[in-house]
């Protein structure tokens, strides 16, 4: 089995997939693409490697039983895709405090009450393999267990429950 966790970054993907309790191998995909160069170079506007996505879809071509995290882990190839949400306020104040600067924490917000990486999940992987989990006030643990029901099958798709267009 593959299972993903994506979510725009902010949400917790990283936090909470180091708590899940799991037989899977857990492959945090931001690692990889910078410890075995496998990007197509950096994007000047925002200081950030450019994944190539081809290339990594090669590399894991051959690994099965694994949990990848990363906010471009939809893109590969995958059996269930978990989008982890959190409300854009939230959001915004978790990247300022991590040290991001205001108009990617802005530009990071802004996508997320637009529904950018759920919308790209669902439409790579189909409506019936997306579990969403809204990560806004809660711990990381809880996050964790929610994770872990997904990939135990004990949680049906949800992929269009959380809305946060109230930010816009």
């Amino acid at each position: 089995m593959r299972v993903v966790v994506t979510g725009t970054p902010g949400t917790g993907k990283t936090t909470a997939t180091e708590l899940v309790e799991t037989d899977l191998d857990v492959i945090h995909l931001n690692d990889l693409i910078r410890e075995e160069g496998l990007d197509k170079g950096e994007d000047p506007e925002r200081g950030s490697l450019i994944a190539d996505i081809d290339v990594l879809q090669e590399r894991l071509a051959d690994r099965d039983d694994v949990l990848i995290e990363s906010h471009l882990a939809h893109h590969l190839d995958a059996d269930r895709v978990v989008v982890l949400r959190c409300h854009p306020r939230t959001l915004r104040e978790r990247l300022l405090d991590r040290g991001e600067d205001g108009a990617k924490a802005a530009e990071n917000a802004e996508a997320e009450a637009l529904d950018v990486i759920l919308s790209e999940a669902v439409n790579a992987h189909g409506i019936e393999n997306v579990y969403e989990i809204d990560t806004t006030d809660r711990s990381p643990e809880a996050v964790a267990e929610d994770i872990e029901a997904v990939i135990d099958g004990d949680r049906e798709p949800s992929a269009g429950e959380v809305d946060f267009l109230d930010y816009l």
